[in-house]
C-alpha cells in the first residue's frame, strides 16, 4: 500500500515546481538554512566526509557546492589499463546487458526504447544495434561527478525535455519507460573503439545537471535542444577518468556502447555496488571478433 501511495503521488505531484524549489533551496548561501541542512544530510545518509577534498562541512558555500563536492586525489583510483572501460558514477547497478532488438533492460519483465532515449534519433540509435548498456543509480549518498569510462572526443549533446519522476529501483519496477521518459542529457562520444554514449537523467528534486564543457544544463525550456560540436575548435576531448558532468541531487547515469566493442565485467549484476574507476568492462580486441 505504502508503495503504491509513492508511485502514486509522483504522477500527482507538480514534479518540475518541486525540483525547482528544491534546487534553490539547495543553492542557498544562508549558513542558518545551509549548514544545518548539510549536516542533516550527513547524518541521515551516512556521508563518509573522510573522502572530500575539503572534510568540513562548514567550508561549503551552498548545499550544492557539498553535494558535488571533489572527492581527494587518491579516493577514486582508475583500475586496470587502457583497455579497461571505468564506472562512470558511483552507485548501484540497476540494470545492464545487451541492446536487444532496440530495447534496454529496465527492470524484470520492463524494456524501454533505445530510440526514445537517445531523443528520437533513429539514425542515432542504430549505431549501437545490438550493443551493450549500463545502468547506475546514485543514492544521495554518493560522489555525484560522472567521469569518462574512456577517453573520447565530444560529437553532440542532446537535451530532451521530460518528467521527473525517482529513479530509484521501486520506481524503476514500477513506471513504464521511465528512463526515456524523465528529462535528460544525452551526450555522445566518438572513441578509438566506436561511439559512446553518456545519458545523465534527471530525476524527482534534481536541480540541475552540469557538463564540464557547457556550465549548467538542466532545467531548460520544453523543448529538444541538440548541439553539433564537431566543428568546434579546440574540440571537447577528456581522458579517461576525466570528469565531464555533475549532479546536483541524485539521479541515473547510462552507458551505452556499441556492438562488439566492449564486453561487461562478468563479475557485475544488477544490485551490484561500484565506485566511479572500477572496470564496467573491457575493450575487445580485434583479433577477438575474427
Amino acid at each position: 500500500m505504502k508503495e503504491s501511495l509513492f508511485i502514486l503521488m509522483q504522477y500527482l505531484v507538480p514534479q518540475h515546481l518541486l525540483s525547482r524549489l528544491a534546487g534553490t533551496l539547495a543553492d542557498c548561501q544562508w549558513p542558518t538554512i545551509k549548514a544545518p541542512f548539510i549536516r542533516w544530510f550527513i547524518r541521515r545518509y551516512k556521508v563518509d566526509m573522510t573522502q572530500a577534498q575539503e572534510p568540513d562541512p562548514a567550508a561549503y558555500a551552498t548545499f550544492n557546492a557539498f553535494f558535488t563536492r571533489a572527492l581527494r586525489a587518491d579516493a577514486r583510483p582508475l583500475h586496470g589499463d587502457d583497455t579497461s572501460v571505468l564506472s562512470p558514477a558511483d552507485g548501484v547497478i540497476s540494470q545492464l546487458g545487451p541492446v536487444r532488438d532496440g530495447l534496454l533492460l529496465q527492470a524484470k519483465g520492463r524494456r524501454y526504447s533505445l530510440q526514445t532515449l537517445l531523443g528520437g534519433d533513429a539514425a542515432l540509435a542504430s549505431e549501437f544495434d545490438e550493443g551493450c548498456f549500463a545502468t547506475i543509480y546514485l543514492s544521495p549518498s554518493d560522489y555525484h561527478r560522472v567521469h569518462m569510462p574512456m577517453p573520447g572526443m565530444l560529437r553532440e549533446m542532446t537535451y530532451v525535455p521530460g518528467k521527473l519522476f525517482s529513479v530509484n529501483q521501486l520506481t524503476a519496477d514500477r513506471v513504464d519507460d521511465l528512463f526515456a521518459r524523465n528529462e535528460r542529457l544525452v551526450c555522445i562520444f566518438d572513441t578509438d573503439v566506436g561511439p559512446m554514449a553518456l545519458i545523465l537523467v534527471g530525476a524527482m528534486i534534481v536541480g540541475s545537471v552540469e557538463t564540464v564543457w557547457s556550465g549548467q544544463v538542466c532545467p531548460a525550456p520544453h523543448s529538444l535542444r541538440k548541439t553539433d560540436y564537431r566543428s568546434q575548435r579546440p574540440s571537447v576531448q577528456i581522458a579517461r577518468g576525466g570528469e565531464m558532468g555533475r549532479f546536483k541531487l541524485g539521479s541515473t547515469v547510462i552507458a551505452v556502447f556499441a556492438e562488439n566493442r566492449v564486453e561487461l565485467a562478468s563479475a557485475l549484476a544488477a544490485g551490484s555496488r561500484i565506485n566511479m574507476g572500477e572496470i564496467l568492462a573491457t575493450v575487445i580486441a580485434e583479433e577477438d571478433l575474427s
